[in-house]
């Protein structure tokens, strides 16, 4: 029997309406399916009763993978491919397989000789680079810095120095209830010159993108980022 398709489904980045930044064929490859691996069931139901899947939402198969699910566990995540079925794979980031446990569900497909098919849809990462002004010919996604302040210090001149000598962009993100500390931290630690770029709620009705300069932020009122999915980038010289 042959293996089914894995579909990397993109999904909204909040609660905006999906055909404001999904493709129709991407819809209609959702809509068909009746077996996904996500990695929050809550939010994944809510986004699947919002496109009007085929099946009932309560009736679809929903297994998870996030960043608690063991790794001895991944592989039973890939019995309905297997056995000729097709799956759909949804993450709390976007796109899947980016700052997302997908990856190594991915990882794994491609060993079993499983089709990976990615779909087109929003990736904050990208969608904050492309509107950052910043180097898009060299960049790095570095994912979450320490929670511990001192350490965080510590990394972002560790980052600073980096683009510095590699001319590189530097994107990171935090958890949510920590952006304000972060950002906080940015702005008195990093250099005048280096370009900082915040990123906010990209693709939402309250979407914020500011990038300027540090010596710019340090004379400007910060915005508030407590608990708003932020991407931060970076740019020193």
């Amino acid at each position: 029997m042959p293996h089914g398709t894995l579909y990397l489904i993109p999904v909204t980045l909040g609660d905006d309406h999906f055909a404001g930044v999904l493709p129709v064929q991407v819809v209609d490859v959702a809509r068909r399916l009746d077996t996904f691996v996500v990695e929050n069931e809550k939010s994944a139901r809510r986004f699947l009763g919002s496109i009007k899947t085929i099946k009932p939402v309560r009736e679809l198969v929903l297994l998870t993978l996030n960043e608690h699910t063991a790794e001895k566990d991944i592989p039973a995540l890939l019995e309905p491919l297997l056995s000729g079925k097709d799956v759909g794979v949804m993450s709390e980031a976007g796109c899947p397989g980016i700052a997302d446990p997908g990856a190594k569900l991915v990882a794994l497909a491609h060993r079993k000789g499983i089709q990976v098919k990615p779909l087109v849809g929003p990736s904050s990462i990208l969608l904050a680079l492309i509107a950052s002004g910043l180097d898009g010919q060299r960049f790095s996604f570095l994912g979450y810095l320490p929670a511990e302040k001192s350490a965080r210090i510590l990394k972002l001149k560790e980052i600073e120095n980096r683009s510095a000598k590699a001319g590189e962009t530097q994107i990171f993100i935090e958890t949510p209830y920590r952006n304000q500390h972060l950002l906080e931290d940015l702005v008195v630690h990093c250099h005048d010159q280096t370009r900082l770029c915040v990123a906010s709620n990209l693709t939402l009705e309250n979407e914020l993108i500011q990038s300027r300069s540090v010596a710019e932020w340090r004379k400007s009122t910060l915005p508030n980022l407590h608990k708003q999915p932020t991407v931060f980038l970076l740019l020193a010289s």
